[in-house]
Parts: C-alpha cells; structure tokens; sequence
C-alpha cells in the first residue's frame, strides 16, 4: 500500500477543475432555460403552462441518477458517439432548468397581485412588464433559494461518475483503488465538497437575512 501523494493529490485537483467547470455550466446554463421555463410557466397562454409544468414534473418526479442514464444512453440509441461531458452537461443543464425554472415561478407568482394590475394599468405589455417591473422584484426573492440549489447541484455532480465521467468523487474512488486507503481519501474528497459548499451555504443564508431584514 502507498500513501497519498502529491500525484494522487494532483489528480483529486484535476477532478474537482471538473466538478467546478460541470457546475458552472450546469447552473448558467439551466438559469437560461429556467428563466424561459419560469416566464412559461407564467404566460398567458394555457398551453405553455402545461408543456411548462408537465417538463417540470418530470426532471422533479425522477431521480437525476435515472435523467443520466436517459440522457447519455438515449442519445447513444441515435446512433451518435456521446462523449461523457456533453451527456452530463445536457443531463444537469436540463436538470437545473426544470428546478430553477419552478423556483422563481414560485417567486413571480409570490409578488403582490397590485403589482401585475399597476403595470397593466400602465399600459405595460407582458415583456415590459416582467422585465421592468416583476422580474427584479423576483429575482431578489428566489437569490437565497437559487443559492441554494447551487450547493445542492454541485454536490450532486458527484452522480456524473456513473457514465464514466471523472469528478472529484471518481477521481477519489480511483485514488482510492490504487492505494487501498478508502478513508483518508474519502475523508480528503469530503473536505473538498465541504469547503466549496459551506461559504456558499453561509452566504446563501446571510443574505436572505439580509434581504428579509430589508424588507421591513
């Protein structure tokens, strides 16, 4: 048995570059698709809400183990090459999109019914009025829930592994095979979600302190 090492260490690092990267484009990319879910899912027109809330409950009624396996073995049925990255990213991206989409949904949905009636009083149409008006009040409302989610998709990359995609916790699973000392190198891997998660979770909550304290 050897002990970890500076090439063991090297490779932890190397997998959590990936870990951030997948997250990055995960929540970027599903804030996009998720505004456009959210703005649907409050549209005036019946049928965007239910093709909205039909999408939404399907990436929120399934676990995101099986919305992997779909992603990356689906495609792979066209007969296309999938390369673990795009099948992961499109899997967290859509995956991300249905979760933010609902939640600032819910925070549209929360603001005072006044505020949609002064802007239509206005003269205000729907674009204008979500985009001046509603979305910043909003979007203020769903920043601590939104951070949250961030932590809880970050450590849910950790899933990736299972199309052969190396993050941090498959590249601590193959340290870990090499050297056959699962508990330090599990314990280090740890440390790292932990540390990458834990400001975010500190920040997330004081500034929905914050927030909450300003709004009085």
């Amino acid at each position: 048995m050897s002990s970890i090492g500076l090439p063991q260490i090297a490779f932890l690092l190397e997998g959590l570059k990936w870990t951030v990267l997948l997250t990055l484009i995960s929540f970027v990319g599903g804030g996009i698709f998720g505004l456009l879910v959210a703005l649907a899912r409050t549209a005036e027109i019946k049928a965007l809400r239910v093709i909205t809330a039909t999408y939404i409950a399907v990436f929120q009624g399934t676990p995101l183990l099986m919305q992997l396996f779909v992603v990356y073995y689906g495609i792979g049925l066209l007969g296309v090459n999938v390369d673990p990255w795009l099948a992961v990213s499109t899997a967290y991206t859509l995956h991300a999109s249905a979760f933010l989409g609902e939640i600032w949904r819910g925070s549209i949905q929360a603001l005072p019914k006044g505020q949609t009636e002064a802007a239509s009083a206005l003269g205000l149409h729907y674009v204008a009025r979500m985009k001046d008006v509603l979305l910043p009040q909003a979007l203020k409302i769903a920043t601590p829930a939104t951070i949250g989610f961030l932590v809880q998709l970050l450590k849910g990359t950790s899933l990736a592994s299972i199309v052969g995609f190396v993050e941090l916790a498959r590249a601590g699973n193959v340290i870990s095979n090499q050297i056959f000392e699962p508990l330090p190198v599990y314990g280090l891997v740890g440390l790292l979600y932990f540390f990458m998660c834990w400001p975010l979770s500190i920040f997330g909550t004081r500034l929905e302190m914050r927030l909450a304290s300003g709004s009085r």
